[in-house]
């Protein structure tokens, strides 16, 4: 194990992810890096950019919901089950800032998240391959609010 620690294997990945906020329908652009220390475990951060607005109503009024970004940092499970793919599992915790408007009125507003999540990647060789991924974020201190995100991009092994 400690020889895997000193030549952890990196990977990125970009794609869209959909995200299902409390009635809001928003999408991002998300890039992760992460690297691996064995086969099994590894750590990842993710950046999402806000790239899909959503019109709602705020009882009678009604407005938009904008995702501005979010960033969060994981520990990934991965369980290999042939050489080109594999099954993941995440645990973080990260940050979204929404910017919400209504009637002239606008504010932005920035809340924490406990994230778990799981997903697959397939690799068409040692290096490329595609990922998708589920991930719930369970915002703190919100009243029990909560976002799913559904994700699908590229990933390129390093």
């Amino acid at each position: 194990m400690a020889q895997s620690i000193s030549n952890p294997q990196y990977q990125g990945s970009i794609g869209y992810t959909g995200i299902d906020a409390d009635g809001a329908t928003l999408g991002a652009i998300t890039a992760r890096g992460g690297a691996k220390l064995n086969r099994y475990f590894g750590a990842e951060a993710e950046l999402s950019v806000g790239v899909k607005d959503d019109d709602v109503n705020f009882g009678a009024i009604p407005g938009k919901v904008e995702h501005r970004y979010d960033a969060a940092a994981y520990g990934v499970a991965t369980l290999p089950v042939t050489e080109n793919f594999e099954l993941f599992g995440r645990l973080g915790y990260g940050t979204t800032e929404l910017k919400t408007s209504a009637a002239g009125l606008s504010g932005s507003n920035s809340t924490e998240s406990v994230n778990y999540g799981a997903g697959a990647n397939y690799f068409f060789d040692g290096q490329n391959g595609v990922r998708a991924d589920w991930t719930r974020r369970d915002f703190r201190g919100r009243d029990g609010i909560e976002a799913d995100t559904w994700g699908l991009g590229y990933v390129r092994r390093f």
